[in-house]
């Protein structure tokens, strides 16, 4: 799987790099500029970007800006925003459009490198990667707009987290120690609080999900 990261700390990127390449990604470019990301991303054409929001020269959103036009130009492109700040008009920039193929994760809250790597897998097969801060910020603006989030039970509000983060229902049934079936009940709630269509496929009802959150 080809990948290019952006990252303006060389001691972080060429770390990433090395993390990714042990667990048999191919990292084909390591940039520190957005600039030198869209230039890598037009020249290797990779699966995957991984790239920090606020980059040189402004360190406002250098990153975030390019990943939007390389969605725009390359939209079979998955997109990781690996950043230290969490904001909800980045959030919601990054995840409205609702295609998939996005994630949004907190540097500081990673500390398994293997669910790292899974999740950005899952990103590039179409699904999402959402840290819960990124989540709960979705959430209570979701709550604050109505709708149907603000009707659900706390149990519910959290199912509804761990959905919008881009896990399965086995994985949120182990999480909260309950069967799978409880939480496929669970989710039938939630998909009628919300008027969403219940969909067996995970990628789709996140999508869904995500569309609810940030419309």
């Amino acid at each position: 799987m080809r990948v290019v990261i952006a990252e303006d700390e060389a001691l972080l990127r060429q770390g990433l790099a090395l993390v990714l390449e042990q667990d048999g990604f191919e990292v084909v470019s390591a940039v520190g500029t957005a600039a030198e990301l869209e230039d890598a991303v037009g020249e290797h054409q990779p699966q995957l970007v991984i790239t920090d929001i606020r980059m040189p020269p402004t360190f406002t959103d250098e990153g975030l800006v390019a990943a939007h036009r390389i969605r725009a130009s390359s939209p079979d492109v998955a997109i990781v925003v690996l950043s230290q700040h969490v904001q909800r008009r980045y959030a919601i920039e990054l995840v409205g459009t609702g295609q998939g193929k996005v994630g949004y994760l907190l540097k500081q809250r990673i500390a398994d490198v293997r669910t790292f790597t899974q999740d950005l897998r899952r990103v590039v097969r179409g699904g999402t990667a959402l840290d819960p801060d990124v989540v709960e910020i979705l959430l209570s603006r979701a709550q604050v707009l109505g709708g149907g989030v603000e009707r659900l039970t706390p149990r519910q509000r959290e199912v509804l987290g761990y959905m919008a983060e881009g896990r399965s229902n086995s994985w949120i049934a182990s999480a909260i120690g309950f069967s799978e079936k409880a939480v496929v009940q669970h989710t039938s709630k939630i998909y009628d609080a919300l008027g969403l269509a219940v969909d067996a496929d995970d990628h789709r009802r996140v999508l869904a999900v995500l569309r609810y959150l940030t419309r």
